[in-house]
């Protein structure tokens, strides 16, 4: 466990990082370039992957690799502070930056607001998204076409999106609208249940972890 770690004080800078989110569309268009975001572990260390494609053909433009050594404990709604900085490493290292990334984990959609998407894209100050492949919070409204609002305490916080099988759960992560990211990934999909983005992230995540074994 990393010396001097609070839940409490991790608490406090998730309702800080919540307060700081931005849900209206502050971004460039037309998207050209579009991120994916995951992490994997292997040996006590977090491989944070981060993948730059061209929008619509869904070509590689660029990716980079950060490996960290694990400090912080698995802490339930807590994980963002693990995979966080792995991937603050690896946006340092990408040569062309996208417009927004989709991050595999929760956006807003999380008890405190402030899931991984939005931890990330307010300390980098970027757009992001979450695509989650399980439900953290709330409950599921009624569907309408492919899509389902997941309300909690009163207020949509994020949509189930039915792609192939099983609903993704998506939210607003930083600098986007939940209307238009719900959009953003419904586009990203191809005949896979997740979007190419995150799917191009986790085939390089996992690249570099088996490389660490």
């Amino acid at each position: 466990m990393t010396k001097g770690f609070s839940v409490l004080r991790a608490r406090k800078a998730q309702l800080n990082i919540a307060a700081q989110v931005v849900h209206i569309d502050f971004f460039q268009y037309p998207i050209q370039l579009i991120g994916g975001v995951d992490v994997a572990y292997r040996n006590e260390r977090a491989i944070g992957a981060w993948v730059v494609l061209e929008w619509g053909s869904w070509k590689l433009v660029d990716y980079a690799v950060g490996v960290v050594k694990v400090k912080f404990p698995y802490v339930p709604t807590l994980l963002s502070f693990r995979e966080v900085y792995p991937c603050i490493v690896a946006w340092k290292k990408l040569r062309v930056k996208p417009i927004i990334s989709l991050v595999d984990g929760q956006g807003v959609l999380h008890p405190y607001r402030a899931g991984f998407a939005s931890h990330l894209g307010v300390v980098l100050d970027i757009p992001t998204i979450g695509v989650a492949k399980k439900l953290l919070c709330g409950t599921v409204g009624e569907w309408r076409g492919d899509t389902a609002p997941i309300i909690d305490r009163g207020t949509v916080i994020g949509y189930a999106l039915k792609t192939r099988g099983r609903p993704i759960y998506v939210s607003t992560g930083h600098r986007v609208s939940l209307k238009t990211a719900v959009s953003i990934v419904r586009k990203c999909i191809t005949k896979y249940r997740l979007p190419e983005p995150i799917r191009a992230a986790h085939a390089k995540a996992k690249e570099a972890a088996e490389k660490l074994s």
